[in-house]
């Protein structure tokens, strides 16, 4: 099966947004993959502030986009835009860091008024590097996201049976795209 890197975006030791990834990880190991966590907030700041991809953090997160198959970005939608820690660091990645790669863009958000984020913010930027396919994404409201006093987490039913969808369509894309030539330019 393939390898899965799985990034969280989410500024936050407690984000409801990287615990939701970690319930599509466990999806996709159900289905076999392999699935490497990234939470973006424990690159070092001023390595993504200074642009400084010489840093070895920087590198070792620019191999692991190198190594996998397919990318899982996840962020919170802030003033309708994915994160800034997500943006520092897909503006740290060569340019066509996703060529070959299947995308699976998920947001979490405290209103509808941002469901659109995806399409609208991220998916341009994610577009312009080279990936083979992106899959449908998924919004998912902080209110349908409950963690309990123990760490638990629960996912509102029908934006679980969603979420679950999107996984599985990613899950059976990463198998249907081979990788393509670099793009010429």
């Amino acid at each position: 099966m393939a390898t899965v890197l799985s990034v969280s975006g989410s500024p936050s030791a407690t984000s409801r947004t990287a615990r939701l990834l970690r319930h599509v990880d466990d999806r996709l190991r159900a289905h076999g993959h392999e699935v490497v966590p990234l939470d973006v907030r424990v690159l070092p700041p001023e390595a993504l502030l200074h642009a400084d991809v010489d840093h070895p953090a920087i590198i070792e997160a620019i191999g692991l986009f190198e190594r996998v198959d397919g990318v899982v970005i996840g962020t919170p939608i802030y003033k309708a835009a994915y994160s800034g820690l997500l943006k520092a660091l897909l503006d740290l990645l060569p340019q066509y860091a996703l060529t070959g790669k299947t995308v699976l863009p998920l947001a979490t958000g405290g209103t509808t008024a941002h469901v659109l984020a995806i399409d609208y913010a991220l998916r341009p930027v994610l577009s312009s590097m080279n990936p083979a396919h992106i899959t449908p994404g998924w919004f998912t409201l902080d209110r349908e996201i409950v963690v309990d006093d123990d760490g638990a987490l629960t996912v509102a039913q029908a934006s679980d049976k969603a979420l679950a969808r999107v996984t599985d369509q990613f899950s059976h894309a990463l198998g249907d795209f081979p990788t393509p030539a670099a793009p010429i330019g």
